[in-house]
C-alpha cells in the first residue's frame, strides 16, 4: 500500500514540482515530501479561497439560458384561444382526473406506452413517485394482500450510486433499503433476481434506466430483459422505473433503451412496472409535465385513489405544452437546443479532470453521452474531505455521501458532479477548485497512512 502510494505521490510532485522520473521519487518519496507537496497545492488553494467565490454545482438544474428555450410556450394560450382539449374538456374547468387526452397521448409516445397506460399528472414525477409509495404503504398496490404500513418489515432495492430523493423516500417511510451495486451495463442482476425471489418483504427497486444519476450509464438489453422477467416472492413487487432522463442526450447520437413495459407484458408480467418521466429538464422544473405509465389494472386503481385525493391537474398546463411540442418530434428537436448548451459543460468538466487528475490514477469520473450529470470516485476515505475543503473554497458540490442510502458511502468515494447550472465561466473555476481538493485530500491520506506505517504520529507527520 506503502509503495503505491508513493507511486501516486511521486506522479503528483513531477505535475507539481519536478520533471524528475517517476521511479526515482516513488523510491525517495517521505512524510516530509509530501508535506511539502501539499503546501504548494495549498497556496493554490488560499489564492482560490481569496476571491471570495459563490459557486454552486450542487444539483441537477438546468441553466438559465436552457429555460429561456420554452419562453414562446408563454404566449401558446392567450384570452382568445380556443381552451378546449381534444374529448370536449373545457381546459378551464373540472374534468380529465389522469390527464387530457392529447397529454396522455404526448408523454406515452416519449415513453413508448400505449396513451390508455399514461396517467399525466402536475409538475413533479418525484411528486408522483412518492405519492405512489404513499398510497402504497395505506392502501398496498393492485394485487397487495395488505397495506404496507401493516406489514412487519418493507425492503426496497437500490441500486448504487443512485438518486438521493429515492433514498428519502423509502427513509421517510421507514422502508428499509438494500443497496445493490450498479455494473457497466445496469444494476448487479443475479443479486437483484436472488434477493426478490427469496425475500417476501422486498416490494420494490428503484431504477433510473438511461443516463443513470449519477454513474450516467443506460442499462442494456439484457438487463431490461431481467427487469421484465423477474418472479418475485412478493405478489405485490414493483419495478420504479424512473426514467427522469428519457430524451436527454448530449450529442446527435440516440441512445436506445429497451422498453421494459412491452417486455414485462410479454411475460404476462407488466403488472409488476411503475414508469415514471417529466419535463422538468426539457420545459420548466417548477411547471412542467409528470407522467406515470403503468398496466391497466394499476391505472384503474390508482385512478380510484386519486378520484378521492383531487378533482384533476393543471389542465391549463398541459394544453400549453402539447400546443408548443406538438408531438414526440418536436420535443427530440428541442432537446438538441438543450444540448448546444449543455455539452460544452460536460466537455469542460471532463478535459479539466482529465488534464488536473488523468495522470496520476488518484481519481475516476464517468464520461455520459447524456443525462445531468458526472460521476467522480475518489481514493477510499477522501470524498467527504473533498466535499468540505470546496465549500470552504466558495464551490457547493452534492454532499459526499448522498448517492448512497442513509447519507453513507461506505468507501467514502463518490461524488456527484452538476456541470448544468453554472455558466461555462463559473464551471472552469468550479471544476479546477474540484481538482485541487482531490489532490490536497489524496496527500492528507497518503500522508496520515504513511505516518501510521512508520509509526510517526500523524500531527508531526503534518
Amino acid at each position: 500500500m506503502m509503495q503505491n502510494m508513493k507511486d501516486i505521490a511521486a506522479l503528483l510532485a513531477i505535475n507539481h514540482l519536478t520533471g524528475t522520473s517517476s521511479d526515482l521519487l516513488a523510491s525517495k518519496m517521505t512524510t516530509e515530501d509530501l508535506t511539502a507537496l501539499k503546501e504548494n497545492y495549498w497556496k493554490e488553494y488560499e489564492a482560490y479561497k481569496k476571491q471570495d467565490l459563490h459557486l454552486d454545482m450542487s444539483r441537477g438544474k438546468p441553466g438559465p439560458d436552457q429555460l429561456i428555450l420554452s419562453a414562446p410556450m408563454l404566449d401558446v394560450l392567450s384570452s382568445h384561444s380556443d381552451l378546449t382539449a381534444a374529448d370536449g374538456t373545457d381546459c378551464r374547468n373540472y374534468g380529465c382526473l389522469d390527464g387530457i387526452p392529447e397529454a396522455k397521448e404526448l408523454m406515452g409516445d416519449l415513453l413508448g406506452l400505449p396513451s390508455e397506460n399514461m396517467i399525466v399528472g402536475g409538475n413533479s414525477s418525484l411528486n408522483m413517485m412518492y405519492d405512489t409509495i404513499s398510497r402504497a404503504m395505506l392502501h398496498g398496490v393492485y394485487g397487495s394482500p395488505k397495506p404496507w404500513c401493516r406489514l412487519e418489515k418493507v425492503k426496497f432495492l437500490c441500486p448504487v450510486p443512485g438518486y438521493d430523493r429515492h433514498f428519502a423516500i423509502c427513509q421517510h417511510f421507514g422502508i428499509e433499503m438494500v443497496c445493490v451495486p450498479m455494473k457497466e451495463d445496469g444494476p448487479d442482476m443475479d443479486m437483484v433476481e436472488s434477493l426478490v425471489s427469496k425475500d417476501e418483504s422486498i416490494k420494490g427497486i428503484w431504477c433510473v434506466p438511461k443516463f443513470s444519476n449519477p454513474t450516467g450509464q443506460t442499462y442494456s438489453d439484457e438487463v431490461v430483459r431481467r427487469f421484465a422477467n423477474l418472479s418475485p416472492k412478493a405478489p405485490d413487487f414493483r419495478i420504479f422505473w424512473d426514467n427522469a432522463y428519457f430524451v436527454h442526450e448530449l450529442t446527435d447520437e440516440q441512445i436506445p433503451l429497451l422498453n421494459l413495459f412491452e417486455e414485462a407484458k410479454k411475460n404476462g408480467k407488466e403488472d409488476m412496472v411503475f414508469i415514471f418521466c417529466s419535463t422538468s429538464k426539457i420545459s420548466y422544473p417548477g411547471s412542467g409535465l409528470a407522467a406515470m405509465g403503468a398496466s391497466f389494472h394499476n391505472i384503474q386503481n390508482i385512478k380510484m385513489q386519486m378520484s378521492i385525493q383531487t378533482i384533476g391537474n393543471d389542465k391549463m398546463n398541459q394544453l400549453r405544452h402539447v400546443r408548443f411540442f406538438r408531438d414526440k418530434a418536436g420535443v427530440i428537436a428541442h432537446m438538441k437546443k438543450h444540448a448546444q448548451l449543455i455539452a460544452p459543460k460536460f466537455q469542460l468538466v471532463e478535459q479539466i479532470l482529465e488534464k488536473e487528475l488523468g495522470f496520476c490514477g488518484i481519481a475516476h469520473w464517468t464520461n455520459p453521452k447524456g443525462g445531468y450529470f458526472i460521476s467522480l470516485d475518489t481514493q477510499p476515505g477522501c470524498a467527504k474531505r473533498v466535499i468540505a475543503l470546496c465549500r470552504e473554497a466558495g464551490v457547493v458540490m452534492t454532499p459526499a455521501g448522498s448517492t448512497y442510502p442513509y447519507g453513507l458511502d461506505p468507501e467514502d468515494t463518490n461524488i456527484r458532479i452538476a456541470p448544468t447550472y453554472p455558466t461555462l465561466e463559473e464551471l472552469e473555476p468550479a471544476a479546477r477548485i474540484l481538482c485541487l481538493c482531490v489532490k490536497i485530500a489524496t496527500i492528507e491520506k497518503m500522508i496520515s497512512e504513511i505516518a501510521q506505517e512508520e509509526k510517526i504520529p500523524y500531527a508531526i507527520a503534518q
